[in-house]
């Protein structure tokens, strides 16, 4: 790696690094505002509206802006791009019309199970759809290497939804629908924006292509099962914790959450700097190059096993500190959740083979795969140790889906992972 590109890279990455922190400190420092406005009950409505919206990814846009974002890679003109991109919206608005019926037919038994009410169950569909295009615009911008234009929007979206929070929860005492509604309008104001920022880069074009329809749904349904995957992995607990345990401890084990997911931080903003410089060098075939990767791959794994470790010291201090008292049973599963999350951060250095190599329906497998075996660890260890049981599921079932997953990358793309002389 030249010293040039070597530099590129690192520069990508602390860019990277510096937008993703600003974005998640600004819902960071939300929290002990909600914490402290909300009672663990009311906080756990927040969390069970923002887990269906994330549930929904899986459906709403059938993961085709993963589609668009490899697209780029095919050396395409940009006027056949913006074709893509259309079709991936085309995709968006079917699948969500869809989704949406099926909500309204259902709309009373999500709410029950749930614990929010139907009106904000249907809003959940119209905040996932409006995630999805600035998810779009992002890749763009990510493909292309812009991490400035990918932080400014990612950042301001984040601050639009906790202005609007403070303004409902805080000031107007709206209740947890105020925390609701900045989790919805924020991402809607910046769909609107994306979608015109994607029409001025000549980006966007509306046509039918069959083409290019089984081109994105060959990339993005074999997907489903995987995103699925990832929600039973990540998200489905909480859904568990509020069924057996109720939505007071739902609100808890949220708090644990968002605390520990200071280390997806660091993961996911090394990932969006690492994935294009990673894509030039497997182009190239070098088998030098690949020896390379390897070694920084696995000093990359030593650095999140001492990042589980750090966390897990000083997270139940955190915890008390930034949430308050009555938050205070989050500190005993803070070690648990930063090991699933270092394991998380392992895991996404092994799976970007598999996007590479265009193999996603290998990568659903092994997500579907650890994802029920995370159920079925918590419908057994719930009961008995309450959210501790869940902290304990999400660890092994996270370490199993890394293991897998490298397992299938290499079967799908070898590395020499373990010849690196």
């Amino acid at each position: 790696m030249s010293e040039k590109k070597e530099g590129g890279f690192f520069t990508g990455a602390f860019v990277y690094l510096l937008s993703n922190v600003i974005n998640a400190s600004i819902p960071f420092l939300l929290l002990p505002i909600l914490t402290r406005q909300l009672e663990p009950a009311e906080y756990g409505q927040v969390a069970m509206f923002q887990t269906l919206i994330a549930a929904l990814m899986a459906f709403v846009g059938l993961n085709t802006d993963g589609a668009a974002n490899r697209k780029y890679y095919d050396s395409v003109g940009r006027k056949e791009l913006s074709k893509y991109l259309g079709v991936c919206l085309q995709v968006l608005l079917l699948s969500s019309f869809f989704v949406f019926f099926v909500f309204f037919l259902f709309k009373e038994w999500f709410s029950d199970g749930l614990g929010i009410s139907p009106l904000w169950i249907m809003m959940a569909v119209l905040a996932s759809a409006s995630a999805f295009v600035v998810r779009l615009r992002l890749g763009q911008w990510q493909v292309r290497k812009k991490p400035i234009q990918y932080g400014l929007l990612q950042n301001t979206m984040s601050f639009i939804n906790a202005a609007v929070s403070i303004i409902l929860v805080v000031f107007l005492t709206v209740g947890p629908e105020g925390a609701m509604a900045g989790q919805l309008i924020a991402p809607l104001l910046m769909s609107l924006l994306s979608l015109f920022l994607l029409r001025k880069d000549g980006l966007l074009e509306i046509s039918l292509n069959k083409k290019y329809v089984k081109d994105a749904l060959g990339f993005g349904v074999p997907l489903v099962p995987h995103v699925g995957g990832v929600f039973l992995l990540t998200a489905v607990d909480r859904f568990f914790i509020n069924k057996h345990l109720g939505l007071e401890s739902a609100g808890i084990y949220m708090v644990a959450v968002q605390l520990t997911m200071a280390m997806g931080i660091f993961f996911n903003a090394f990932n969006k700097a690492y994935v294009p410089w990673l894509y030039e060098r497997l182009k190239k075939d070098d088998e030098a190059q690949k020896r390379q990767i390897v070694k920084w791959t696995y000093g990359y794994f030593v650095l999140a096993a001492l990042m589980a470790l750090v966390a897990s010291i000083i997270g139940p201090y955190v915890v008390v500190w930034f949430a308050g008292e009555k938050y205070a049973e989050a500190g005993s599963i803070i070690g648990l959740l930063a090991v699933g999350q270092a394991f998380q951060g392992m895991y996404l250095m092994v799976t970007n083979y598999l996007f590479y190599s265009k193999r996603t329906g290998r990568l659903s497998m092994t997500t579907i795969g650890s994802g029920l075996l995370n159920i079925l660890l918590m419908l057994s260890l719930i009961p008995i140790f309450g959210i501790a049981g869940a902290a304990v599921s999400f660890a092994l079932s996270m370490s199993i889906r890394f293991l897998l997953t490298w397992w299938v990358s290499q079967k799908s793309y070898p590395m020499p992972w373990f010849s690196l002389a």
